[in-house]
């Protein structure tokens, strides 16, 4: 699970004096057992990743609003630990690939919110990791 995966990482930042990792992980951590505490049960890893990008946007975020150097590269290396502990996602030529089967149907679909609907239900249904916004580029592609 994702939430043991922060708590081992947390650990292995305090133990190497990562200081700044360390605590990006203790809010990630902190953020999804309040969280599971809230509901009473344990998050699916899906839910605690969706935290887990909450907490990289709100840092992408501020990040565009920082001119201290020292600050950015606090929040970039925040932002790298983080996505460290997501799957990967697929890129756009991947997800392009990942929907060639799809190809007709997203491209009969009657507007873009159908075709993207449809190529979301076909990734999701096979497991991938993806972004709403890269899916969105995909099906513009596919559908030129």
């Amino acid at each position: 699970m994702l939430r043991d995966e922060l708590k081992k990482a947390m650990m292995q930042a305090l133990r190497d004096k990562r200081s700044v990792e360390k605590e990006v992980l203790r809010v990630a951590l902190g953020e999804v057992q309040a969280e599971e505490n809230r509901r009473g049960s344990d998050l699916s890893d899906e839910e605690a990743q969706k935290i887990v990008r909450k907490l990289i946007k709100s840092n992408t975020e501020s990040l565009a609003l920082t001119k201290d150097q020292a600050g950015r590269d606090k929040l970039e290396l925040e932002n790298r630990t983080l996505e460290g502990m997501l799957p990967k996602q697929l890129g756009l030529d991947e997800v392009v690939a990942a929907l060639a089967a799809k190809a007709d149907e997203i491209k009969a679909a009657g507007n873009e919110g159908q075709a993207t609907g449809v190529a979301m239900k076909h990734l999701k249904s096979s497991g991938a990791v993806v972004d709403g916004k890269t899916v969105q580029e995909a099906v513009k592609k596919l559908r030129v």
